[in-house]
């Protein structure tokens, strides 16, 4: 299936009945957006302790642990087939809540941000509020690593050049998402994404709760907050029992890998 969730894309495959084996080399030949489908990430639906588990594929072939947004996409499919309200869901990252919000709205908790230098991973002890990098990034980890950058204008930030640059930075040595993020109100963030693995996305759920995080750990907003992001908007409010995401989904179409394509991969 392809979805996508405010334009950041994903090939979904659902593999509860039958396993599918997936190897960097698919992965790869999938997101090539010429040759393949085309995706940000790619996601697999397993059978698991919960009502599925998720599994995670960055374009280059990589694993992710997270990807909010996939998992709401994921999420809303769920309910639609089932009818229920509400999912419990498992990933790398950790167990999942989810919910229908109605007019085909799905949230999702993401659960609690890691704050301390070795769980983001950083190489090595520091305060991770204020990173020791031009720009005074904060850092958090939602499954993934996080660098956000608070700028004045989020627009005029060359994010092509900055994007590998931090995302390949010494202090992270599993690599980093990177987002620019500017306070345009109370309550209101806008922000752009560099994504690990992938590069620049049109959004990015886990990049738009680590951004909310570090901006009420630094002050500069409140716990409940609209990111307004190139492919739309999400809402982002940390509270008690985790980080919770609430935005649009779409279904674009389901599909069969034709067998030719598959043969080229071997």
């Amino acid at each position: 299936m392809k979805m996508h969730g405010l334009g950041n894309d994903f090939v979904v495959v659902d593999a509860r009945a039958r396993p599918v084996a997936i190897t960097p080399a698919l992965a790869q030949a999938l997101g090539d957006r010429h040759r393949g489908v085309g995706f940000d990430q790619l996601a697999v639906i397993e059978n698991g302790k919960g009502d599925a588990h998720l599994t995670f594929y960055n374009s280059d072939g990589t694993l992710s642990a997270a990807c909010g947004n996939a998992t709401r996409c994921i999420a809303r499919y769920l309910m639609d087939e089932n009818g229920a309200d509400h999912l419990h869901l498992t990933t790398d990252r950790g167990d999942l809540a989810a919910r229908d919000m109605g007019a085909g709205i799905t949230a999702v908790n993401m659960g609690h941000p890691q704050l301390n230098w070795d769980e983001i991973p950083l190489a090595e002890a520091m305060d991770t509020l204020e990173l020791p990098i031009d720009g005074a990034p904060t850092a958090n980890g939602m499954g993934n690593p996080h660098c956000t950058f608070f700028v004045e204008d989020a627009e005029a930030v060359d994010l092509s050049e900055l994007g590998p640059r931090i995302e390949h930075h010494p202090l992270f040595p599993q690599r980093t998402n990177v987002q620019v993020a500017q306070i345009t109100g109370p309550g209101r963030i806008r922000m752009r994404v560099w994504e690990r693995g992938v590069g620049l996305t049109l959004a990015s759920g886990s990049s738009s709760c680590a951004t909310a995080v570090a901006a009420a750990r630094r002050g500069l907003t409140g716990r409940d907050v609209v990111i307004d992001l190139d492919g739309g908007q999400l809402r982002v409010e940390w509270r008690e029992d985790g980080v919770w995401m609430t935005g649009a989904t779409m279904h674009v179409f389901s599909g069969q890998l034709s067998q030719a394509f598959l043969d080229s991969l071997t």
